[in-house]
């Protein structure tokens, strides 16, 4: 059949076709109007058939129309575009300056401005950032860690495995840690070479007996790993302080429930706590029993709701002897992170970080345990204002866990518990994951570590000092309700009256 005879065939055909496809429409209005007006468990598409259901529809795309047509650059929750795109800007190396003024609102309660020297530090004047060794003295492998901004725990099971890949090789390449989360440690996290934090939650996943209680002989072969540096016992998280992690069983394939000791394709809901530790004193046992397992650093992750429990704890430290301390404290923010969570907990539980870590600095201080026990500040903390503020605060360091799944592409879809991410960092659908290159990504996250460290320098080098360590409460100010600030060192203050702080 010539060509001019197909076309018009085809053209001829139209006409039918359109009138199939409005009867067609016609057909499917008819039936959803019939079924709303004659079910009863909806009101409003009983009340309005058929143009009810756009109501759901707007609700669905209302994120997708706010995060990138009508939400301002400061006014997302959790994370605005400003930050966002600082953590995109710095994982891709590029020049992370902008012009024409701040649009933060530096009057908003509780912001940090950070307090410029008049002679600010040269270049040729500035230090390496010090190296801080955990666990040095009361471990017989001690860690030294290098870099001030780390992987927070982010299972193998809860993102997928080309975001461990990423991660991991990232953190090689940076120089950083990176903690495994409660999920047990994945053939993924060795691949990479980073050095390994590996998080011992509530379910004790992977070197847990078929009880729940810790497996020694499980967690001695963990041990032998020569990239896993430390232990840490999670008591708590910001996603849900007081309950512990939730993975759905659409996300537990066969490779996951073999690496963390549990059926396939069911939820696992971890306890609510260590099953071992009801108390201070407990708590510190199971820390010492770890550490004579392992020989290597342990400590534990918390959320602050008060401090008396913590006080009670470092005052039987104190009574027992130094070495009965845990290495560590990672302090984790009560808003919420990356896992499945009850919004109640999520929403309502919990200190924020901000008010948090300066108590339990505070509180190791008084008890005289500041050179022993190192303070890990987690939550929230994705820009170099984050970061130098908990250095000031008084924390060694810092991690974070949604700053490098920004790094590795994550777009905020709020979808991290569905299994559908659409970057593929949190879900184990094939087809999703295919859009993430762990060799890329993981320049990514180099990048990132790299620019994090630069630009914290930078904020210590405007306060006066050489080296970031040297930062402290002296050197930032917290903006109050009346919109006016206070030097942090006057809000918190920690040292005897009288003594001095370094020059500003």
């Amino acid at each position: 059949m010539p060509a001019s005879d197909t076309f018009n065939a085809i053209l001829n055909l139209m006409p039918v076709l359109f009138i199939w496809l409005l009867g067609l429409i016609f057909a499917v209005v008819v039936l959803t109007f019939i079924f709303d007006v004659t079910q009863s468990k909806n009101a409003i598409l009983k009340n309005y058939p058929v143009i009810g259901h756009f109501r759901y529809l707007f609700s669905n795309l209302g994120e997708f129309f706010r995060q990138y047509f009508f939400a301002m650059d400061r006014e997302e929750m959790p994370f605005n575009r400003a930050e966002r795109e600082w953590v995109n800007r710095a994982s891709k190396g590029k020049d992370n300056t902008i012009a024409f003024g701040s649009t933060k609102n530096l009057n908003v309660p509780g912001s940090t401005i950070f307090i410029n020297c008049p002679f600010p530090t040269l270049d040729s004047d500035a230090v390496k950032t010090k190296v801080v060794t955990i666990g040095e003295g009361y471990s017989e492998h001690p860690y030294a860690a290098q870099s001030i901004f780390n992987i927070s725990g982010m299972s193998y099971g809860a993102i997928s495995k080309p975001a461990v890949l990423a991660l991991s090789n990232g953190a090689r390449k940076a120089g950083c840690w990176m903690n495994t989360g409660e999920g047990g440690l994945s053939p993924y996290h060795l691949e990479g070479g980073a050095d390994l934090v590996f998080q011992i939650g509530t379910a004790k996943y992977g070197v847990r007996n078929e009880d729940g209680s810790l497996s020694q002989k499980k967690l001695k072969k963990v041990a032998q790993h020569d990239q896993v540096k430390m232990f840490e016992l999670k008591v708590s998280q910001g996603a849900k302080p007081g309950k512990g992690g939730i993975l759905p069983g659409v996300k537990i394939t066969a490779e996951i429930a073999n690496i963390r000791d549990i059926p396939e394709g069911q939820d696992s809901i971890s306890p609510n706590r260590h099953i071992e530790a009801s108390n201070a004193g407990e708590l510190l046992d199971l820390i010492n029993r770890v550490r004579d397992i392992t020989k290597k650093p342990v400590g534990f992750k918390t959320v602050i709701g008060h401090t008396r429990w913590l006080e009670a704890l470092l005052v039987e430290v104190n009574k027992r002897g130094a070495g009965s301390a845990p290495d560590f404290i990672t302090v984790d923010g009560g808003d919420g992170g990356t896992g499945a969570a009850p919004m109640a907990l999520m929403d309502n539980v919990g200190l924020p970080l901000k008010e948090a870590l300066p108590l339990v600095v505070d509180t190791i201080m008084q008890c005289g345990l500041e050179d022993r026990i190192k303070v890990i500040a987690s939550g929230k903390m994705i820009t170099p204002a984050d970061v130098a503020w908990a250095i000031c605060a008084g924390a060694d360091f810092v991690t974070s866990a949604r700053g490098f799944m920004f790094a590795i592409g994550c777009i905020q879809s709020l979808k991290c518990n569905k299994n559908t991410c659409p970057t593929g960092i949190t879900t184990h659908n094939k087809r999703l994951q295919k859009g993430l290159n762990p060799k890329s990504k993981a320049e990514k996250v180099k990048n990132y570590v790299d620019n994090m460290t630069k630009t914290v320098e930078t904020i210590a080098h405007s306060c006066g000092v050489k080296e970031v360590r040297r930062l402290n409460r002296t050197h930032v100010r917290i903006v109050q309700i009346n919109g006016k600030s206070i030097p942090m060192n006057e809000l918190c203050p920690i040292c005897p009256e009288g003594e001095n702080h370094e020059s500003i």
